[in-house]
């Protein structure tokens, strides 16, 4: 039976927060002098929104969450430094991962002083739950899943993953940076079924802001509000929660993009499958495709000559001779062709 209070660290359960001025009016004021403020260049002297209320209720309006649900952090790299810091001892804990799978995982691991086990997935980049389920020892704290997977682009096995939140006694992360790219449900749609289940999504895929940089994190109440408390003060600043608003309040133009990505993305991979040097074309649930070629080296190295940046993965476990490219406008995806008929 899964307990919270059992797999928090003993510090964090005890912490008292930095209470921030911000924290202690809600509302607004005509006059404000309670945070030390400079009284000019308004809106930028002032301290942003401590819990970005503005944000969460756009949020709240397009995916059907309760605020109480939501943590909006400096990119989801932010909430996947708190899942350490919140559940995991130092020297003394452990996580499991798949592999591959996205590296900052396992740079937060290394940086908090966390053991990271990784799980190889199998030959179509899938996992068992019951083999993970093996590595779990009384120390282990976390799960990290990401799906669609980055960088091999496909969707984790669903059962498996149900499986896993069912059987294991401690918190299950679901990364679904690319999931308004995919055919799957969001795990965000079964929140109160599991009480140790944090979905985090992004603003930078989908949503074309990685330059903003705002991360979600969908998880119970009672997680949340951890997030929360140990979270810094203003760790989101006044720029980005208007862009965010911004952007939000623009969702049709997003599904437009969206749609278009992924018509890009099926023409993108039939004119792929016609190149000589093209050996493989992996399944994505992305908005980028692993490729397998000859010489991903050489290929690579080609396209930068070219000005043609995409991603060599030739180094990562299970993906030998592998480009992951990143589905572009139709004028970048053909440059892109062009120049591959020249390897």
């Amino acid at each position: 039976m899964f307990e919270l209070s059992k797999i928090i660290r003993p510090n964090i359960w005890k912490l008292k927060p930095y209470s921030c001025a911000r924290d202690e009016f809600k509302g607004e004021a005509s006059v404000y002098l309670d945070a030390n403020e400079n009284p000019y260049n308004n809106p930028f002297n002032r301290y942003p929104d401590p819990l970005q209320l503005k944000v969460k209720e756009q949020i709240k309006k397009i995916k059907g969450i309760s605020k109480r649900n939501i943590f909006l952090g400096n990119g989801s790299d932010e909430a996947i430094d708190l899942v350490y810091r919140i559940f995991c001892e130092p020297k003394e804990d452990n996580v499991i991962a798949i592999a591959p799978t996205y590296g900052m995982y396992g740079v937060c691991a290394d940086i908090n002083n966390v053991q990271y086990k990784s799980i190889e997935l199998d030959e179509n980049f899938q996992f068992s739950a019951d083999t993970l389920l093996e590595k779990v020892n009384e120390k282990t704290r976390v799960i990290w899943l990401c799906s669609p997977n980055n960088p091999t682009g496909n969707a984790l096995n669903g059962s498996e993953i149900e499986k896993l939140l069912k059987s294991f006694n401690g918190i299950v992360v679901v990364d679904e940076a690319y999931i308004d790219f995919s055919s799957q449900p969001s795990w965000t749609k079964r929140l109160k079924e599991f009480p140790n289940l944090i979905v985090l999504q992004t603003l930078s895929k989908a949503w074309a802001s990685a330059g903003i940089r705002l991360g979600m994190a969908f998880a119970s109440e009672n997680i949340i509000a951890l997030f929360n408390k140990v979270k810094y003060p203003y760790n989101v600043n006044i720029l980005t929660q208007k862009q965010a608003l911004n952007i939000l309040t623009n969702k049709s133009e997003v599904d437009l993009w969206i749609k278009t990505i992924l018509e890009e993305r099926g023409k993108l991979i039939n004119e792929l499958q016609k190149l000589p040097i093209v050996e493989k074309i992996y399944p994505t649930d992305a908005n980028f495709i692993l490729v397998k070629v000859q010489n991903a080296n050489k290929t690579y190295n080609h396209l930068v000559s070219k000005g043609i940046i995409v991603r060599n993965r030739n180094t990562v476990i299970l993906c030998d001779n592998c480009l992951r490219i990143t589905v572009g406008t139709p004028e970048e995806n053909k440059t892109l062709l062009k120049e591959l008929k020249n390897c």
